[in-house]
């Protein structure tokens, strides 16, 4: 029985497994499914008759086998399982045609043949089990060469994924930087208006104030002018009557009314001058200023615009202003914004507190103190109402929050004072509080 259908077997069965199961590799496949197929029969045969034709038959094909890796590039990377094959099929051929051609020549050198077969046999174990491992360890080259593959494709996929989220996620942040511009523009436009709201409203308190206050001057002028215009009357006729020296005495009657008359008119002039200064959108420059008359100024329009309002409301006003200070450079108008908040927020605070002690004894009282300390100026303006909450002290500068009713206040009064004093002055304002005792805020101005 010969060997070559089972080596046959053997190396189809490899040549087989190397080919990939796509349809382009069917018909090698089936081609050698049917070669084994084909070996089986042989061995049957063999088995059954022992006909020396099939050790021929087999040995054809099993050169023929030899020849796959050179005629297709599908078993180029088995060209080493040939060189496991191609001793054993060289040896075995020539020691066959020398024992069926020269039996004198084989039947000498016989030994050397089995010696030499038997080497080819185990050469060919021996590149067998090579060539599996080199064919286990291409195999694992190309799955690691497949998964790389696919790594980078699904790498490539994510990436063109992430792009698009990129693309949607910078699209949306656009979109959310476009609306909060637009949300910016609205709170700015909103800030302005109630800023101009919070000076239109200290524009109002005040001119309720100069109404009040500019009504003494000009009931003054009024009935000095009606008193004059009799006194003439009466001068006119002691001439006619030719009593000089009563004609005399009424001119001097007239003259001082006169300079009453303009006494008052001076008064009502400077209220008003104080009422533009205070209208006026833009901030003026530092002049010399009398800050003692322009806080005592402002306190009595303050109180005056608040009884405009309550005509049953009154406060004890108390004043100590420091002769020594004299002028200082300060922006009047702004200044003035400043007293005019401070001294709302004071009256408001004791009325506040009146209301919550109506059936007391409690007496509302708002002063002001002016104390000139080397190259500061220091106002203080302090009463006896609410007082301030503790956790309200720290926020009370900032633009917006305030402690009073909706409807009742902006919160920009203080704001806006704070920056008058920090930033137009290079001062400082401070505040101490009680809650339900006293608040007292002060002011400090550098001078030169």
């Amino acid at each position: 029985m010969t060997l070559e259908p089972f080596v046959i077997l053997l190396f189809a069965n490899i040549f087989r497994r190397a080919l990939a199961k796509t349809p382009e590799n069917a018909q090698w496949r089936n081609a050698l499914w049917a070669l084994m197929g084909f070996t089986l029969i042989l061995i049957g045969i063999d088995i059954i008759l022992d006909k020396n034709f099939i050790k021929w038959i087999s040995k054809i094909i099993l050169l023929a086998l030899l020849c796959l890796p050179f005629v297709s590039d599908r078993f180029k990377h088995y060209k080493s399982v040939i060189l496991a094959l191609l001793p054993y099929a060289i040896l075995s051929t020539i020691a066959d045609f020398a024992k069926a051609f020269t039996p004198s020549l084989y039947d000498s050198i016989n030994g050397l043949f089995d010696t030499a077969l038997t080497f080819s046999a185990i050469w060919m174990v021996a590149m067998l089990i090579i060539s599996s491992r080199q064919r286990k360890a291409l195999q694992k080259e190309r799955r690691k060469a497949e998964l790389e593959e696919k790594e980078k494709e699904r790498m490539w996929a994510l990436k063109q994924e992430l792009e698009v989220q990129v693309m949607e996620r910078t699209a949306e942040i656009n979109k959310q930087k476009e609306e909060l511009e637009n949300t910016l523009v609205e709170l700015k436009t909103t800030q302005n208006q109630l800023i101009q709201q919070e000076k239109m409203a200290s524009l109002g308190e005040l001119t309720a104030g100069i109404a009040h206050e500019i009504q003494n001057p000009l009931n003054f002028v009024n009935n000095f002018s009606d008193v004059s215009i009799e006194l003439l009357n009466e001068m006119e006729e002691e001439l006619k009557a030719g009593h000089k020296e009563d004609a005399i005495a009424i001119a001097a009657d007239i003259k001082q009314n006169l300079q009453k008359i303009s006494t008052h008119g001076q008064r009502a002039d400077s209220i008003v001058k104080g009422m533009l200064q205070h209208s006026r959108s833009a901030t003026g420059d530092k002049e010399p200023t009398d800050i003692n008359a322009l806080a005592d100024e402002y306190l009595r329009l303050s109180y005056h615009g608040l009884r405009a309002k309550d005509k049953t409301f009154n406060a004890t006003l108390e004043t100590n202003y420091d002769e020594s200070i004299g002028k200082i450079e300060v922006i009047p108008q702004d200044i003035g914004r400043v007293f005019l908040n401070l001294f709302n927020n004071a009256f408001y605070a004791v009325t506040e507190k009146k209301k919550l002690q109506a059936d007391g004894d409690y007496k509302p009282v708002v002063s002001v103190t002016t104390i000139k300390k080397k190259h500061q100026v220091i106002i203080k303006v302090s009463d006896n109402g609410i007082g301030i909450p503790k956790k309200a002290a720290d926020k009370i500068y900032q633009p917006f929050f305030t402690t009073k009713p909706t409807g009742e206040g902006t919160g920009l009064g203080l704001s806006m004072s704070y920056d008058i004093i920090r930033k137009g002055h290079n001062g400082e304002i401070k505040v101490a509080s009680v809650e339900g005792e006293f608040t007292e805020f002060t002011i400090i101005l550098p001078i030169k």
